[in-house]
């Protein structure tokens, strides 16, 4: 029972960050836009801020259950042990994941440069690059369900 309750609190948490992935890009695309109308840019910068630090709690909540389901049965009884051979699937996705919080990171250093005045990339270019993680999840999403090796 307990398993259930870790994994769903696991995929909420993924849901809530996932949604701060999706938006800090827009938030940015919406500053390069904003021009020099600094009322703007400062409301988006501070959008962006509060977004950033709730996507890395919502990391962090989502990254402690699933580290938790990941040992299963090695730290309470009854729950699978994910680490273990035929589990190549769960590898390849936490390496997504991994390049998924990279992505969010650097963000978060766009934000940073943006909040200082300096340039960030065009809306042109965090349009492209706001498709990156979709494509991301989609993989992980697969990997997740069809756990193909």
């Amino acid at each position: 029972m307990a398993y259930f309750w870790i994994k769903t609190a696991h995929v909420v948490f993924v849901m809530a960050w996932m949604a701060s992935v999706f938006y800090l890009p827009r938030i940015l695309i919406n500053i390069a836009e904003a021009g020099d109308v600094p009322a703007v840019r400062e409301r988006l910068v501070l959008m962006g801020r509060r977004l950033y630090r709730f996507g890395h709690m919502m990391f962090g909540f989502a990254f402690a259950l699933g580290l938790l389901l990941a040992l299963g049965g090695k730290v309470i009884a009854g729950m699978p042990v994910w680490f273990a051979p035929g589990n190549g699937w769960l590898h390849a996705k936490i390496g997504l994941v991994i390049v998924m919080l990279a992505f969010f990171i650097v963000s978060g250093r766009w934000l940073k440069r943006a909040a200082r005045g300096e340039a960030i990339p065009t809306s042109r270019t965090l349009r492209i690059i706001n498709e990156v993680p979709v494509l991301l999840l989609v993989v992980i999403v697969y990997l997740v369900l069809a756990k193909p090796f």
